[in-house]
Order: C-alpha cells, then structure tokens, then sequence
C-alpha cells in the first residue's frame, strides 16, 4: 500500500481538527495527512503490550503500551510508547480526535 491509499484511509478516520503529538512536535490533520502521504513517518513494526479502552458519553479513550519500529527521515528508530487515543462519536461512527505518542522511560534512561 503506498502513501497515497494510506493517506485516504486516514482521512476518513481523522476528525479535520484532530491534534497529532509526536515526538519531533505536534500538528493539525492537513500536516499529518502529509507525512503520512510523503513517508516522513514509517510505522514498520508495532509490538503491542498492554491496551486500555475507557468510553466516556461520546468519547473512548485508548491507552496502547507500545514497542515502536519506525522510519524517520531514513533512519531506523525504536522506542517504547504510551500511545493515547481519543475517538468522538458523531454521527453514529467514531473519528480520532487526538493522537499523542509519550516516549517511556526504561531502565537505561535514568
């Protein structure tokens, strides 16, 4: 699947004012679209290890312990992640609202 076809996966997903934190800053839906379509970002492996939902009215809030391998600017990188989620039901379906990678600290770091 190229950028392009990911891109349009992911737009249907995103809220057009959804927030996207990652470790290099933070961003609106237009900027991530971009990435996403350019390949800035490569997920290329997600080892998942622990995963919370929490549904609250029209919101569910997803916690996703995280091991990640991804492609920055040509490089391969791998980090252990909190990602959060926050989908808004509207309409009858969910779209994500906020995105937010937290790096986590390992025994090494400290």
């Amino acid at each position: 699947m190229d950028g392009r076809q990911k891109c349009g996966q992911a737009a249907a997903l995103f809220d057009e004012k959804a927030v996207f934190v990652h470790m290099g800053g933070s961003w609106g839906t237009e900027q991530e679209l971009n990435i996403i379509k350019s390949g800035g970002i490569w997920y290329k492996q997600a080892d998942i290890h622990e995963v919370s939902v929490k549904i609250i009215d029209n919101t569910a809030i997803l916690l996703n312990r995280i091991t990640l391998i991804a492609v920055v600017g040509g490089n391969e990188v791998t980090n252990p992640f909190m990602v959060t989620e926050v989908y808004v039901k509207q309409n009858g379906s969910w779209k994500l609202g906020s995105l937010s990678f937290t790096k986590l600290l390992t025994p090494g770091d400290r």
